[in-house]
């Protein structure tokens, strides 16, 4: 497993779809993974500092998290299935671990907002070797400048 970092979120012009950019801290590869538009917006915003008015599914799973006075370990992108990516979630609480199945785009919400580490299995980095450039702004301010000016529902329509 390699320890990584959300490098940007990009638009796949052509399907129209999100895309997360995962970088190891020492390796110049990427993992470019497809996700939904609700999970981009909650990456999108908690990568920026822009929060909502009310609290998102990730922000309630975080709530829960720390209420029950658990705390997440780290997550884990673990494979790749049939064009799918399957992730693991690792819990602890009350001296007990947990790991749970659960989608990437979640899981990497999920360990933004619970400033929990991200690992990605090294062997899906061999999917692309090089950093792409145009296609991904990951620069905090101009990210929240685009977020206040856009509401939720008009997020499948937008590039980043």
């Amino acid at each position: 497993m390699l320890e990584v970092k959300v490098e940007g979120l990009a638009l796949d012009v052509t399907t129209n779809s999100p895309v997360i950019i995962l970088s190891p801290l020492e390796v110049n590869k990427v993992l470019p993974i497809w996700i939904g538009h609700s999970e981009a917006w909650a990456i999108a915003t908690e990568l920026s500092g822009v929060g909502s008015k009310r609290p998102m599914t990730h922000d309630l799973l975080k709530t829960v998290i720390t209420t029950l006075s658990a705390s997440l370990e780290r997550v884990e992108i673990t494979e790749l299935k049939e064009q799918t990516f399957y992730a693991q979630v690792f819990l602890r609480s009350d001296g007990n671990s947990y790991t749970i199945d659960a989608r990437p785009s979640d899981s990497i919400a999920l360990a933004l907002k619970l400033k929990a580490p991200i690992f990605a299995e090294e062997e899906l980095f061999n999917l692309q070797q090089t950093k792409p450039s145009a296609e991904v702004n990951n620069d905090p301010e101009s990210l929240a400048d685009r977020l206040r000016k856009i509401n939720p529902e008009d997020f499948g329509k937008y590039s980043l």
